[in-house]
């Protein structure tokens, strides 16, 4: 045993120390079975059906057994607030198809109309999407997961009070804003065809977040995202724009942007990444010009992985939908680092995918404007002016951190993980005022004086003394204590000292009064149960119930 321990306890030690803590990330997962309902109306161009759709094909290629999969609650006004202006947000929250034409003034105000309809639920559709942004920011503040996927999110166009771009509620500047609150610097990447010129707008002016987008530019929505724009005040050199031009395939999109985030990431050092994967850079999009294949998009993705920071996968433009799917559902087994076929699997959608059936996507023929020179020439520009203006990474002074609350929906600390959290069960559960619980049912609440005062008051009886109404309020107030407590042997001794303490009054009061008293104690005693128990207690309260003339 020595002889074995002396020779082989070295190697032991190296096996140990070499296999070390397990490499494997915690992804979570966000989507919500409502998001693929919604219908930006015949013809237009978004398709939320396509978060749908890529969800099937996760399903189908087996990814889901290995992501933390949840529903994202939908965020409240105070929280969509944090960014965009309270009359935006209240717009947003009542225009309909049907009321709209009392909105005109506020429906050019706020941009919205032809590119962003009003439709049926957007509201609802805003809060979800959004919802799903935010609660994986929180899931990455609280480190139980790496990475984070939200494919309904990335609508990086929404201003503070105006809609743009098929956007309404940025939901990427949320999650930023709740990223910040753990994170000293946070670093945007956008690959979408269009300028994130939303989120750009909103932290222009601050160096705890870097914005940096790969976009089409000149003649091309939303026209910003030149080269020159560079940020402004405090946060100038914190925004970085590589304008592209028609027809960019994997080979020229690859050498600018992989040394540009590697210059970044040595610069600024961020604490977490958030990334908008648009797939409207994809060739043969529908309203796109570029020329990226399935491998050089998703290499993108893969790229930014490889820094091991905190990371929020976001979806965005893509209005080919077929194409849409294919790339989030590899871009999500990328991230999981796991192999898929080639063959779409079958799934609901399976027919969209005809006449190939296959997950990859080719780059066509289309010429590709962007010139080496030109590309060298910019990303050296972009790289000489990192250099120059970020020689270190911005310091930001340490506060105590907010508490953390649970983000998701309220089904996740349910007692039984099998069981299908539905709302309208819930909902069921509400306490109506009009509703008489009992003790076992009655949801908990903290009694107050003013709950005390507001059961006393309606008991109050004109033409009484000041004594007695003091007495009476506080044997009312024993009533509601023993009520609370749920004992009815307490509640119905309250209700009788209450009654004794007024019995010397009935004498004096209205006619109207007696009879309405005596009427409501026959019902009270015609109600009873047959049993002899019941019949006593049923007739001991309408006695009670009958000596108050209070209701």
């Amino acid at each position: 045993f020595f002889f074995f321990f002396f020779f082989f306890q070295p190697l032991v030690l190296v096996i140990i120390m070499s296999a070390g803590p397990s490499s494997k990330k915690k992804i979570c997962y966000y989507y919500h079975e409502d998001i693929g309902n919604f219908s930006y109306g015949q013809g237009h161009p978004m398709k939320p059906h396509r978060i749908r759709m890529t969800h099937n094909l996760l399903l189908n290629y087996g990814l889901y057994k290995e992501l933390q999969i949840y529903r994202p609650r939908a965020v409240t006004d105070t929280e969509i607030s944090q960014f965009h202006s309270d009359d935006y947000v209240d717009f947003l929250n009542h225009v309909t198809p049907n009321n709209m034409h009392e909105y005109q003034t506020q429906l050019s105000r706020f941009n919205v109309g032809e590119d962003c309809p009003v439709f049926d639920g957007l509201y609802k559709y805003c809060q979800l999407s959004t919802g799903g942004s935010v609660c994986a920011a929180a899931k990455l503040n609280s480190g139980e997961s790496d990475i984070a996927i939200n494919w309904a999110g990335g609508l990086h166009h929404a201003k503070k009070s105006e809609a743009s771009g098929f956007c309404y509620i940025n939901d990427i500047v949320l999650g930023i804003l709740e990223l910040l609150k753990y994170h000293q610097r946070v670093l945007y990447v956008d690959i979408d065809i269009h300028h994130g010129d939303g989120v750009e707008e909103a932290f222009y002016t601050t160096d705890r977040v870097m914005c940096v987008s790969f976009h089409k530019f000149g003649e091309y929505f939303p026209g910003t995202g030149d080269v020159r724009d560079v940020g402004a005040g405090k946060g100038k050199h914190y925004s970085v724009n590589f304008p592209l031009r028609d027809g960019v395939d994997d080979v020229s999109y690859e050498s600018i942007f992989k040394p540009i985030i590697q210059k970044v990431m040595d610069c600024f050092r961020p604490d977490a990444v958030v990334m908008q994967c648009g797939a409207d850079s994809l060739a043969g999009d529908r309203l796109g010009c570029f020329n990226l294949s399935l491998k050089g998009h998703a290499d993108c993705v893969e790229f930014v992985k490889r820094f091991n920071l905190p990371l929020m996968v976001l979806g965005g433009g893509g209005y080919t939908v077929r194409n849409v799917a294919r790339c989030w559902a590899y871009e999500t087994a990328i991230l999981l680092e796991k192999d898929i076929p080639d063959s779409i699997p079958f799934n609901d959608y399976f027919e969209y995918y005809s006449p190939e059936y296959s997950l990859s996507i080719n780059p066509t023929n289309q010429d590709n404007l962007n010139t080496k020179d030109y590309l060298e020439r910019y990303r050296d520009k972009i790289l000489d002016n990192l250099s120059h203006c970020l020689d270190h990474a911005p310091s930001v002074q340490m506060r105590m951190p907010p508490p953390r609350h649970s983000m998701e929906s309220d089904d996740e600390d349910d007692d039984d993980p099998d069981a299908r959290f539905i709302v309208r069960e819930s909902d069921a559960h509400i306490e109506h005022e009009a509703e008489l619980y009992t003790p076992d049912d009655r949801p908990e609440r903290h009694q107050t004086e003013d709950d005390v005062d507001s059961f006393i008051t309606p008991m109050i009886v004109p033409g009484i003394t000041a004594g007695a109404a003091a007495a009476q309020r506080a044997a009312a107030a024993r009533m509601a204590a023993a009520a609370e407590s749920g004992t009815i042997e307490e509640t119905v001794d309250a209700m009788t000292t209450l009654t004794v303490k007024d019995k010397g009054k009935d004498e004096d009061r209205p006619d109207s009064v007696s009879s309405s008293s005596s009427s409501f104690s026959s019902s009270s005693s015609s109600s009873s149960s047959p049993s002899s128990s019941s019949s006593s207690s049923a007739s001991s309260a309408s006695v009670v119930t009958g000596s108050l003339p209070m209701n």
